[in-house]
């Protein structure tokens, strides 16, 4: 999603700050200047660190479109318009020094995916958005697509076959994938309709971005914006059969209680589940990009959303500077829950990026769009 934000108005929503002093582990470095702006702004300040990558540099323009936890590592993937090197690969990340450990991939193709329709999108530069590990499948994961409007299009038999989206002209998938060691195979593949009634529209840069489990095996992903311009989130059940199928993955509409907006674009983008107790329904935590928020989603559709204002913080290396200055646009993508704690990572919005430049020494990282990772404490009070 790359869109300017617009003044709003909210109907139904809670807004909510942990309007303390910030969580000692979010950060390297908490400056005074940082705790002053949280109690100014009644926004949590939030220190990100720069993802490093294998060459021990920071990542070049990875285009971070997912983050999820997985046996002790992080895991992020990359959009279609990110740099050669980083597109169909899976980065493993540590959260203890925020390294890049592995970039899993290239991908291969299960015979049934190579002959399916979509092949020849896959095999090209899919425009992967979210992902998630499927938790009943060791080393399995889903991913979900987004903008094909630049590739290749399908045959005329294939448009045919899967004409009846509900969304945008060429499908949404979910995809399969299967790590083993250093190789990903992509063994299925299911594109996704949307029920007419729930008038998604044809908007192919502003798709399911979002994807995350719940405890029941319900996939819940993450809409951009509707043809009303609000976000949403829509729900599939993956149970043992449903990779068998090859036929349009019908989903349907979550009804959790989201905000509603009058004006702008408010997109929702990474996002994860979290369960205060055992018996909890569960609450998703869902990162609105534009507006710096997360939002605390009542899964039991009993509560108003909570609306959590974030102030994100960029560290330098520089004596001569500052050692963190406050981000102009962060444009978080990806949502992690690990423990009791949210970690997020930010997508590097080419148009705004250098807007972030403070100090001179730092501009390089910002020239080469690399990502940070940010953590933040999660609270009791959220659930209240």
């Amino acid at each position: 999603m790359k869109k300017l934000m617009a003044i709003v108005v909210v109907s139904s929503i809670v807004t909510f700050c942990v309007g303390c002093t910030p969580d000692q582990n979010s950060a390297d470095v908490i400056t005074e200047d940082v705790i002053a702006y949280n109690k100014a702004s009644k926004a949590v300040p939030l220190v990100g660190s720069w993802i490093i990558d294998l060459d021990a540099g920071v990542m070049i323009d990875p285009q971070t479109s997912g983050l999820k936890y997985d046996n002790g590592y992080l895991y992020s993937l990359s959009d279609a318009s990110a740099h050669a090197s980083q597109v169909k690969r899976l980065h493993k990340i540590s959260p203890d020094d925020s390294q890049i450990m592995d970039k899993l991939g290239p991908t291969e193709f299960s015979d049934s995916v190579r002959n399916s329709c979509f092949y020849d999108y896959l095999a090209g530069k899919p425009d992967y958005e979210g992902l998630a590990p499927i938790p009943s499948e060791e080393n399995a994961w889903v991913f979900v697509t987004e903008d094909a409007s630049r590739s290749k299009q399908l045959s005329e038999t294939c448009q045919q076959q899967f004409a009846n989206t509900g969304s945008t002209f060429f499908p949404t998938l979910l995809v399969r994938l299967k790590l083993s060691d250093d190789s990903i195979e992509v063994t299925h593949v299911r594109p996704i309709q949307f029920p007419r009634s729930a008038q998604v529209g044809d908007f192919p840069n502003d798709g399911i971005e979002g994807l995350t489990f719940t405890k029941d095996n319900r996939l819940l992903l993450g809409l951009e914006k509707d043809a009303n311009k609000q976000p949403r989130v829509f729900e599939v059940t993956i149970d043992d059969k449903f990779w068998q199928a090859a036929d349009f993955a019908v989903v349907s509409d979550s009804e959790l209680l989201l905000p509603t907006f009058e004006q702008g674009n408010h997109p929702i983008n990474g996002m994860d589940v979290y369960y205060p107790s055992p018996d909890s329904a569960g609450y998703l935590l869902a990162a609105a990009r534009n507006d710096s928020e997360l939002w605390v989603v009542d899964l039991a559709k009993s509560k108003p959303t909570k609306r959590i204002k974030l102030a994100f913080f960029a560290p330098s290396g520089d004596a001569a500077c500052e050692s963190t200055h406050l981000m102009d646009n962060a444009s978080i993508e990806g949502v992690a829950v690990v423990d009791n704690y949210v970690w997020m990572v930010n997508d590097p919005w080419k148009v705004n990026y250098l807007k972030n430049v403070v100090c001179a020494s730092d501009e390089y990282r910002y020239q080469q769009m690399a990502p940070l990772l940010f953590k933040m404490k999660i609270e009791d009070a959220w659930f209240e």
